[in-house]
């Protein structure tokens, strides 16, 4: 499935391609989810409710068995396909995010990740997040995409001009992701949404 909406912003003028990489709620709790909805991420909700330290809290929340995750050729064909930068913004580390990029074979094809810490604990959707990350890397958000799983971290990047895209994986296990997780899919702010993101990005380049 993939879908495209009257009011879509197209590729050909892209530059720039940022992704999405964060933590999978594997053992979300009610409160985990509270603070998630209200905060951006749990981390947040922790430090500004409890007073924990952040430090602490990254090193046990991404001690994560990666040994599940295979090499995904078709993503890694079509990402070495794609022409421009490519970076990763994620809400988790740094460490999370390029543990799983080797896993999946698919790190040699980013540039570099902007995680949790280089946005200084704020995390997206809040928009100091987007600001420090098109700052760190000079990024031109008119000439930039932003692929992302949840709606709501679509407002800000679409506000500041990037073409935005919707990744609603095939399997998503709505056990583990709420409502509000899944919702957004007809916003405004979300110019594409797709369930196939290598299928996605082999039609973009067939575009080009």
């Amino acid at each position: 499935m993939s879908a495209s909406p009257p009011h879509q912003r197209g590729f050909a003028h892209v530059e720039t391609w940022v992704f999405d990489l964060d933590v999978p709620p594997d053992d979300a709790f009610r409160i985990q989810k509270d603070f998630y909805k209200r905060y951006g991420t749990s981390l947040r909700g922790l430090v500004l409710e409890h007073g924990m330290d952040p430090d602490a809290y990254l090193e046990f929340v991404h001690a994560i068995d990666h040994s599940p995750l295979e090499p995904d050729p078709a993503l890694g064909a079509a990402l070495e396909k794609l022409p421009g930068r490519k970076l990763i913004l994620t809400n988790g580390t740094k460490a999370h995010a390029d543990a799983v990029m080797r896993r999946l074979a698919i790190h040699h094809h980013f540039e570099d990740v902007f995680d949790i810490v280089a946005g200084e604990l704020q995390p997206k959707p809040f928009p100091e997040n987007y600001d420090r990350f098109l700052a760190r890397h000079g990024v031109d958000a008119g000439r930039a995409a932003m692929f992302e799983d949840l709606a709501r971290n679509l407002a800000v990047p679409h506000a500041l001009g990037m073409t935005t895209v919707l990744v609603v994986p095939e399997k998503s296990d709505e056990v583990v992701r709420e409502g509000w997780e899944m919702e957004g899919r007809d916003a405004a702010h979300v110019d594409h949404v797709t369930d196939d993101l290598a299928g996605f990005l082999e039609g973009i380049v067939a575009a080009r």
